[in-house]
């Protein structure tokens, strides 16, 4: 069960990286997330409104869930759609990837998550693999987009990374699950819709039919559906280890990258894959479970 929670985050967040791409042009990034997350939260409290859930959050947990809302579904996104404007979608969910190394890093430092000799083994290798995939094409493209592409792409990592790390919080806390994402999404959205307003960005809508398509994608599948899988991991492997799935990624993304976007796909690309999987698999292989897991299926509060 676990590793097709792990197989569908990356199918259905690999296919997102493209259809991201689809959305960049006539309405502005920020615009764009604010209109997704928006209907996205909606929708989860919808559903958990349906599931009989409580969606009310106490004065503590709403502290948690603004702080998920910002990072993950506001700046980490916005920074991705800006990312997938100046390099390949593929190339943009390498660098995404490298979420897994920070959310180690936050989880320690704000959660105190165990960060085992295995898990720095695993992405090690996962590092390796992007590096192979990623250093080499950046005398491929116009540098100085590259570079920005890169900035921006880096800048989502640790967004992603430190969201990732309140969630951990909220579900630590005992907080539904579609409570903090429905009003995390919702915050997420009015956070990028500010940002868009404060940088003078117009809400210029695009009615074609490839930006309405990948929106209702965005919406339900890569949103929706993926962010209740993935916190679901979260809940099970901790912050940590639930964002390494950010290193299987690139796989979908570059495969989707090199159909649509004209990315050549060669050798390189295939050892630094094959890097990330053997990352992936000492990862995942554990012989005992990690005390961080006890905690979270107890709902200990903080």
């Amino acid at each position: 069960m676990n590793a097709l929670l792990f197989l569908l985050t990356s199918l259905l967040w690999g296919c997102g990286a493209l259809a991201t791409k689809l959305q960049a042009g006539v309405t502005p990034a920020a615009w764009s997330v604010s209109i997704r997350m928006t209907l996205a939260g909606l929708i989860l409290l919808a559903c958990g409104k349906i599931k009989g859930v409580r969606l009310k959050l106490r004065a503590p947990e709403l502290l948690f869930v603004a702080a998920q809302g910002i990072l993950f579904f506001a700046v980490a996104f916005i920074a991705f759609y800006e990312a997938t404007r100046c390099m390949p979608s593929g190339l943009a969910a390498l660098v995404l990837s490298t979420s897994s190394l920070f959310a180690a890093a936050f989880g320690r430092a704000m959660l105190g998550d165990p960060f085992s000799r295995r898990f720095a083994q695993g992405t090690a290798f996962g590092l390796v693999g992007v590096a192979v995939i990623f250093l080499p094409s950046m005398g491929t493209a116009q540098h100085g987009s590259l570079l920005e592409g890169f900035a921006w792409a880096l800048l989502s990592s640790l967004a992603t990374a430190a969201g990732t790390v309140a969630n951990s919080r909220n579900q630590r806390a005992g907080v539904e699950t579609f409570a903090a994402l429905g009003w995390a999404a919702v915050i997420g959205g009015a956070t990028s819709a500010i940002c868009a307003m404060l940088t003078g960005e117009p809400l210029v809508l695009d009615l074609s039919l490839r930006y309405l398509a990948s929106l209702t994608y965005l919406t339900v599948g890569a949103s929706c559906a993926t962010f209740l899988i993935y916190f679901e991991l979260v809940g099970r492997h901790g912050a940590a280890r639930a964002a390494y799935v950010f290193t299987t990624i690139p796989l979908v993304a570059l495969i989707l990258s090199s159909l649509f976007e004209g990315l050549h796909l060669d050798a390189r690309i295939a050892i630094g894959a094959a890097a990330i999987l053997i990352g992936n698999v000492i990862v995942l292989k554990r012989k005992t479970t990690p005390a961080v897991i006890g905690d979270l299926s107890r709902n200990s509060s903080v």
